[in-house]
This record gives structure tokens, sequence and C-alpha cells, in this order.
């Protein structure tokens, strides 16, 4: 039998997202047989004793993998679980056999499309900045937006020291002290599109992710989920290779 890198095992187990187990790794809550491990290290799956923040990893099985599209109610985080005791995704998930976990996140404050998964290396790919998978957002800000406001945050702003790519914004809807913005982008920094409006000078009072490239969320009210179709999968897997 062939030995895997630590963070794959941990991924296929369902416990958590690939990404997510090498956090864990580079911050040394993971163990190989009772001795810490680094990243790079490989393992035997199902032989070697692998131990995740104190949590023993399942061997991993066949099973059956989930690919959820929740609408995210604002006050929730997007976290398994929260030591400050706030309100989780995952509380909305009910019956289901698998444990799945979000694909990237939105802000308590945010609301809007949020896909779940337990197959790690698809949520790798939706994540990866190389796969490009577009992100749409309806966002609300106030008091009023200019042609200089809006030609910046489609060129592309500073945020945390780098700027950001070029992303496509429209105006929906302008009223007395506020703008509907449609803002489309490519990447998934923290807090990306909040940070990018304050940039400008512009406050978001509210803020709406309504599509993951082509997958969107239509009718689905805040608080519901469903599996995500075989059609939609075929999409959103063909964005993937294709970087939209």
């Amino acid at each position: 039998m062939e030995k895997i890198r630590i963070q794959k095992i941990i991924a296929e187990s369902g416990f958590c997202s690939r990404r997510k187990a090498e956090e864990y790794i580079a911050a040394g809550k993971v163990t190989i047989n009772g001795r810490p491990c680094t990243l790079g290290d490989k393992a035997l799956p199902g032989k070697d004793l692998i131990v995740v923040d104190g949590i023993k990893i399942a061997q991993p099985r066949k099973r059956t993998l989930y690919y959820i599209m929740l609408h995210k109610p604002r006050g929730y985080v997007t976290t398994m679980n929260d030591e400050l005791d706030r309100k989780c995704v995952t509380d909305l998930l009910q019956g289901l056999p698998e444990r799945v976990y979000p694909v990237g996140r939105l802000d308590k404050n945010s609301e809007g499309l949020l896909l779940l998964t337990n197959d790690g290396a698809f949520a790798n790919d939706i994540m990866h900045p190389s796969k490009h998978v577009s992100k749409t957002y309806r966002v609300t800000v106030r008091p009023d937006i200019n042609d200089e406001q809006l030609v910046k945050l489609a060129s592309g702003v500073e945020i945390d020291g780098r700027m950001t790519a070029e992303c496509s914004v429209v105006v929906l809807d302008k009223q007395p002290g506020r703008v509907v913005l449609q803002m489309t982008i490519h990447e998934g920094r923290n807090r990306q599109i909040r940070k990018m409006c304050e940039a400008v000078g512009l406050e978001v009072a509210r803020l709406k992710r309504t599509a993951v490239g082509p997958l969107k969320l239509g009718m689905l009210k805040p608080g519901e989920y469903r599996e995500l179709k075989p059609d939609e999968l075929r999409a959103i897997r063909t964005a993937i290779t294709k970087g939209k």
C-alpha cells in the first residue's frame, strides 16, 4: 500500500477540506501515531493513527459524496463550530448521513449562496485562486456612487497591501441615499467585497451572494438548502476546468 499525504487522508475522511487540514498541520494540531507531523508528511490510510486537534480520523471508506447549496441567512457564521457559541451554518442542516463543511466563507452579516460538501478535492478546486471561479454579489451601498468610484471598483483597488483583480460592476438600482450594485469577482480574499467598497468610500448596508460560477441561488429561501442537480454539478465542474 502506498503512503498518502496527511492532508489528503484527512480531507477524504470527511473531517474537513484539504486546505483546512493543511492549516491544522501547520498549527501543530495533527499527529501520526502520537508524533506531530509537518506539511509533506505521508501515512498509510487505515494503518497509521491520525489525530486532528484531539479527534481520531476515521479510516477512509467508500462514501456518498454530497454537494449542497444553502441560502445562508444573516447572523450565521460559516464554521463547523464556534467558540463564541454563535449560530453556525451547519446548524441548519438536518438529516444528512455524511458530515459536510462549507466551501469558502460568507461573513456573519452577509447572506446568500453557500456551497457545502464532503468532497475535499471539489472544495479545494472551488476555492483555489488559480481556478478563477466567479462569485456574484448583490451589494447595497450608501450613500451614493459616482463614475470615479465605479471605475476604481472595476479596475482594482488596494486592500491589505495588494491590488484586487479587475471585476464586473453594474448599477442595478439607484435611490436617494442607497445604490444597489451587482459585483462579480474571480478572487476569494477575506471580506473582499466589503473592503473594496470601503476603499472607495462606500458603506455596505447589505451583501448577498447570488451565484458561484454558473450556480445561481434562485428562489431558495434563507435557511433552506438542497443538493445540486446533476446538470448543475456538471456545469460547476466545467467552470472549474475552464476557470470561469
